[in-house]
């Protein structure tokens, strides 16, 4: 399930596409969590806590039935990974209580670009005017979702903008640890000590879910899990300047299941600032294509 594959592209976009589907699931059902549609809301840390337990459930009996070769994990980088990653999704969970999952969607989509700052001083990576342009073209995006006027202003927009810088230096991590260990053990090790963390974050919220409750947090991981599976089967199976733009579609799943739930319709403003984020993504996609190529 995690070992390289044989180059086969449309069975990637059927992969990346189903990822796309599975990640826009967990937003809807934490905004169902953190909302009163399932029962009293619940608190954005015991919503990841959901996340990871459930996560780590999955990945543990995969683990189990694979019974892969693990080797010596780097724990420093593991825990660097695993406490951003936390902090990120904490707030991209809470994030979509409060704004529409489309537009918090889109705001995540600056993850590879604050990656893409980020790398130049801890990476030590060089980056042209095509990536600075890129950037500026996606943070202006996120910057026509955060509504500057003081009566749309929208403060909770500013979680999940947070929310991509932190994932944004999780995605650091990811890279240093890429090339030392096997996928299925970066993700085991990561649910593990993610559970860890909010475990212990959750006993000061905790509140009893409802049996709805407890099944969409349910819901939040095995979808997560399933997501990762196929996103690292999909990317083992054609170029990454392939990939990429697929998983954009997370963003149109995110709207039509706003809409269909919640009845949430975006408004113009989304549409220009999602548009203009993807746009300065494709940028990005593009340029490093180009530059394997060369």
């Amino acid at each position: 399930m995690f070992v390289a594959k044989a180059h086969n592209p449309p069975l990637a976009a059927v992969l990346i596409t189903a990822a796309s589907a599975l990640l826009a699931g967990t937003t809807l059902l934490a905004k169902a969590l953190g909302t009163d549609t399932l029962g009293p809301a619940l608190h954005p840390m015991q919503i990841s806590h959901g996340r990871f337990l459930f996560a780590f459930i999955v990945i543990v009996t995969a683990v189990g039935v694979m019974r892969p070769r693990l080797q010596r994990p780097h724990w420093g980088l593991h825990a660097g990974r695993t406490s951003f990653g936390w902090v990120g999704i904490t707030l991209m969970f809470a994030s979509v209580a409060f704004i529409p999952i489309a537009d918090a969607t889109a705001i995540s989509f600056l993850n590879p670009v604050f990656a893409m700052v980020l790398a130049i001083p801890l990476l030590k990576e060089g980056v042209g005017p095509w990536r600075w342009l890129a950037a500026a073209v996606a943070l202006a995006g996120a910057l026509i979702l955060l509504r500057p006027t003081p009566d749309s202003f929208q403060p909770a927009a500013l979680l999940a903008l947070t929310a991509a810088a932190v994932i944004g230096m999780e995605l650091i991590f990811i890279k240093k640890l890429s090339g030392r260990e096997i996928p299925i053990q970066i993700l085991l090790i990561n649910n593990a000590m993610g559970l860890t963390i909010a475990s212990v974050a959750v006993s000061f919220v905790f509140q009893m879910p409802t049996s709805e409750q407890w099944a969409a947090l349910a819901g939040i991981g095995a979808l997560m899990a399933c997501a990762q599976a196929c996103f690292v089967n999909g990317m083992a199976r054609a170029d990454a300047s392939f990939v990429a733009p697929i998983s954009y579609a997370t963003l149109i799943f995110a709207a039509f299941y706003d809409f269909a739930i919640f009845g949430v319709i975006p408004d113009g403003i989304s549409m220009i600032g999602s548009a203009i984020i993807l746009t300065g993504g494709l940028i990005l996609v593009w340029r490093e294509a180009r530059a394997r190529q060369a």
